[in-house]
């Protein structure tokens, strides 16, 4: 094998090494066919001396103005030109000269130059610049062909008739390329033959790298053709080349054309070629791309991606990934895998009275442990995978609408997956049938309709005999089934399924005159093919359940009633800085009902002994089915909450426009207090009172979020029956019990801060922007795009600002839990990220944090980018972690020579 690979290297490096050395001398002088043409240092013909030059009133050539003349031949379109200094005319020869910031136009050419030569007979123009007394030239030819423009530096000759060309030493522009050549030959098809030229992306007059070939052909809405050809940097040759290259010379979005892999080597996988392969621009609505990757020591991969879009109907995208690599027998630690992913984004335009959309991330669970993108953590770091396919439905002149979902999620590190396959929903919207009373609680009285049907499908399955865990000591976690298509059988017979019937009512109104209330009654019916029989098991003493095919309806209602209001309260400053403190307090207050369902004669509980001893309790027939059952137990709750919003009016130096300008600044964006009291409780009738806020300061770019938990109930130690000591909560007050007004269960702190120069984009804003540009040039978005706009905004070596200095954001959070049973767990995590400029051309981003709890760092990334004016490289390191790795690439800033770069490359596989 080894023999083999060094004869075709050896038969490559024949081949190609001759080609390269004839291309090493692109530049090498030819022998240059002078153009023919009239010395224009001569004096006209003798008889052309006689004529009198000077324009007389019955003369039809204005000579200093511009004309127009239809000639004699069979052109057809009119000619206009003009000469600054002077128009001369050869009758005898049928020539014109102009002279001196002169111009000629034939239907889209133009051509200007201070010498220009009109050869009517011939159909031919002849363009120069003029050498004066000191050797300089000026006024060099410019000419212009459609879309096309040439800037030529020597002379040219023009056919207008057949369009053809042959121009001396001349730069034209290709879409983001320049070509320049010694001698260009332009045919009438728009294509052009270059002889010792060069094409580049940088616009310097010397550019700092160009590919210089002896030969090189642009054909107009195609491709720039080069062979053979050489990388040049700073004038000096490379032996980067091949035996010829093909650039594409067509608007990107229109352009197919082969896509040229990334090379380098990893110390697992070897060497390596990636992403070779070739984009399909099948038409104006669908573009694809497929790729494949090659490893020396036994891998390979293949890519397909697709983009599709129908104008006013559709647009989505959809990618496949498949890998698969298996480490030669030798290796000490092998890698092995064969795992594969799938996305599709589908979103239509908003038409019609139906739409289709789908949004589908699918894969084996191993396919996050193995493929990494070095520049995207969060995607390495993806513990889920979800999908969702929807179509709704509008029906013309009546009130209902269809829908139907598809939804898939799956755990990468568990391996869980849930299917709902479907889930359907028909609707009503909400009617008024006494719209036209007086009496406002009828009057806005609205009533709707809502049908709901779900099949759920897990690979969690249960035991067929289920156990009550409250009774037995069983701590075993479902298992786990394979989901695969061999099982999907046994996975459907256990699915879960279910419809559900609701009818809302609900009214609001004025109530004394200050208060808005909201009433409303709310009625489901449940609708299922099973239900749950338990029976008391005395042989293991437990309480086992079987499944009772049939059809079972299970009815249930509740009512409700709230009522809410606006204060407002305003503090006025005479003196100072402060003008007025505005307060805002918005309390609510609500009360519930719902009645005991759990009545045997129902059918929707059943009472089972649970014990020899003939004690029995009631269990619910339709537990762990889609929607649940009815409620157990009275409940008679009334809830309230209060929102209070404080912030103030201050005066405003910074606005010079306005004498006694004044701005808004917050002092508490919001602090939110609610909780709840359930009447019909036999005992902790208060619920937990939940406190939560938010403000910022510093002109917003220090927002602060904090929230709490406050258990009103007193704890009391007990002695279990293992006479263990345990911490329980009493049905008792805290502050009857001499602990206070209650115990912090819970508590949180998060604060985030973004700093910069006044007039930089903070990460939040450049997202912003990119998203929107994106939305606007009729992009979708799907996850794979919000990942890597998210990169981009965050990363300054894919999109920097270079006018912006520096950028830091610093984020902290602090949580605090402190269980019953005494148990208290503090969590602490920092984190910064930021990029700054170190000179007008080096810039640094970072993105690190710190774990207090484990007292390490998090994942940690630091990058460098280097602007090289035409490239720009890019070095990206993570010092540690899962991925540790670093990738160094130089690549051309233009999106047309994206895949010419030179990277080296190390990934989390060479540890």
């Amino acid at each position: 094998m080894q023999g083999f690979r060094l004869f075709l290297f050896c038969f490559f490096g024949l081949l190609i090494v001759p080609l390269l050395a004839t291309a090493q001398d692109p530049v090498r002088k030819a022998e240059e066919k002078p153009l023919t043409l009239p010395d224009t240092l001569m004096p006209p013909l003798r008889d052309l001396i006689n004529l009198d030059t000077i324009p007389n009133p019955s003369d039809t050539l204005a000579l200093s103005d511009s004309t127009k003349i239809m000639p004699s031949s069979d052109i057809t379109t009119d000619i206009t030109y003009y000469g600054e200094d002077s128009i001369v005319s050869d009758f005898t020869e049928n020539k014109v000269y102009l002279h001196k910031q002169a111009w000629f136009e034939y239907g889209t050419m133009r051509l200007e130059a201070d010498l220009i030569i009109i050869d009517w007979k011939n159909s031919e123009l002849y363009a120069s610049g003029v050498t004066d007394s000191l050797g300089n030239i000026t006024g060099n030819p410019f000419f212009k062909d459609g879309n096309s423009s040439y800037e030529i530096r020597k002379e040219m000759k023009y056919n207008f008739k057949t369009q053809k060309a042959i121009i001396k030493d001349v730069v034209t522009e290709q879409q983001d390329g320049i070509l320049r050549g010694e001698t260009i030959k332009k045919t009438q098809d728009g294509s052009v033959y270059l002889a010792n030229g060069y094409y580049s992306t940088c616009t310097l007059t010397t550019p700092h790298y160009h590919v210089a070939a002896n030969k090189i052909k642009s054909v107009e809405g195609g491709q720039v053709v080069a062979g053979p050809f050489n990388l040049y940097f700073n004038g000096i040759p490379t032996p980067l080349g091949l035996p010829f290259g093909i650039l594409p010379n067509t608007p990107e979005e229109k352009a197919s054309g082969l896509i040229f892999p990334s090379y380098g080597q990893e110390q697992k996988r070897g060497l390596y070629l990636r992403d070779l392969g070739y984009y399909f621009a099948i038409n104006d609505y669908i573009h694809a791309r497929v790729t494949g990757d090659i490893y020396s020591n036994g891998g390979w991969g293949l890519k397909s991606q697709a983009v599709y879009k129908k104008r006013y109907r559709f647009a989505g995208s959809f990618n496949i990934d498949f890998q698969k690599f298996r480490s030669p027998e030798t290796e000490l630690n092998p890698v092995d895998y064969n795992t594969f992913r799938i996305q599709w984004s589908h979103n239509p335009e908003t038409r019609g009275n139906s739409r289709f959309s789908a949004t589908v991330n699918a894969g084996s669970t191993s396919y996050f442990n193995n493929i990494v993108n070095p520049n995207n953590f969060t995607n390495n770091v993806t513990s889920d995978l979800s999908s969702t396919i929807t179509y709704s439905k509008t029906f013309t002149g009546t009130p209902f609408s269809f829908g139907a979902s598809m939804r898939h999620s799956q755990s990468v590190q568990t391996g869980e997956v849930q299917l709902t396959l479907p889930s359907m929903n028909l609707s009503m919207n909400r009617q008024s049938p006494f719209k036209n009373m007086n009496f406002e609680p009828l009057k806005n009285l609205n009533i709707g309709y809502t049908f709901d049907l779900q099949n759920s499908i897990t690979n969690k399955v249960t035991q067929e005999f289920g156990v009550d865990p409250d009774l037995v000591d069983n701590t075993e976690e479902p298992e786990l089934v394979p989901f695969t298509p061999s099982n999907f059988g046994y996975l459907l017979q256990n699915a879960n399924n279910g419809a559900r019937n609701r009818v809302p009512l609900n009214s609001s109104f004025r109530l004394f005159k200050y208060f808005t209330a909201t009433t409303s009654f709310d009625l489901t019916e449940l609708w299922y093919l099973k239900r749950i029989n338990y029976f008391y098991n005395p042989a293991e003493e437990r309480v086992d359940k079987i499944m009772e095919d049939g059809f079972h309806r299970v009815t249930s209602y509740s009512t409700s009633f709230a009522m809410n209001t606006n204060i407002y309260g305003f503090f006025n400053f005479k003196k100072g800085k402060i003008q007025t403190i505005r307060q805002h307090i918005q309390p609510t207050l609500s009360f519930n009902f719902s009645p005991d369902f759990s009545d045997p004669s129902l059918g929707y509980f059943q009472e089972v002994q649970i014990n020899n001893e003939g004690d029995t309790r009631l269990f619910d027939r339709y537990q762990g089915f889609s929607y649940g059952g009815a409620r157990l137990g009275e409940s008679r709750s009334m809830a309230f909450s209060i929102r209070n919003v404080l912030e103030a009016k201050v005066l405003d130096k910074n606005d010079s426009t306005e004498e006694n300008a004044t701005k808004k600044i917050p002092i508490l964006e919001n602090i939110d207090l609610n909780s709840s009291y359930n009447f019909a409780a036999d005992s902790f009738n208060l619920a937990p009172i939940r406190i939560s806020a938010r403000t910022s300061f510093f002109d917003r770019k220090l927002s602060v979020n904090m929230s709490t938990s406050l258990d009103p109930y007193a704890t009391g130690r007990f002695i279990n029956s293992s006479g263990a000591e345990v911490t329980r909560s009493i049905n008792e007050y805290a502050w009857k019990s001499g602990q206070g007004i209650g115990t912090i269960r819970t508590a949180s702190l998060n604060m985030n801060a973004s700093i910069n120069p006044s007039n930089a984009q903070n990460p939040g804003e450049v997202k912003d922007e990119l998203t929107s540009e994106f939305m606007q040039q009729g992009g979708v978005m799907n996850e794979f795009v919000e990942s890597e706009i998210n990169r981009i905004a965050t990363d300054p070596s894919q999109y920097i600002d270079w006018d912006i200095p520096w950028n830091m954001s610093f984020g902290y959070v602090l949580a605090y839990s402190n269980q019953v049973s005494g148990t208290k767990r503090i969590t602490q995590t920092v984190s910064v990220r930021g990029d700054f400029k170190l000179s007008e051309k080096w810039a640094v981003n970072f993105n690190t944090g710190f774990d207090a709890q484990t007292k390490k760092l998090t994942q940690t990334m630091v990058g460098i980018a280097r602007d090289l004016h035409c490239w720009q490289m890019n070095v990206n390191w993570v010092p540690f972690g899962a991925f540790t790795s670093y990738n160094i690439d130089i690549r051309v800033k233009s999106t047309i020579l994206q895949d010419l770069k030179v990277s080296r490359r190390r990934s989390f596989f060479d540890n």
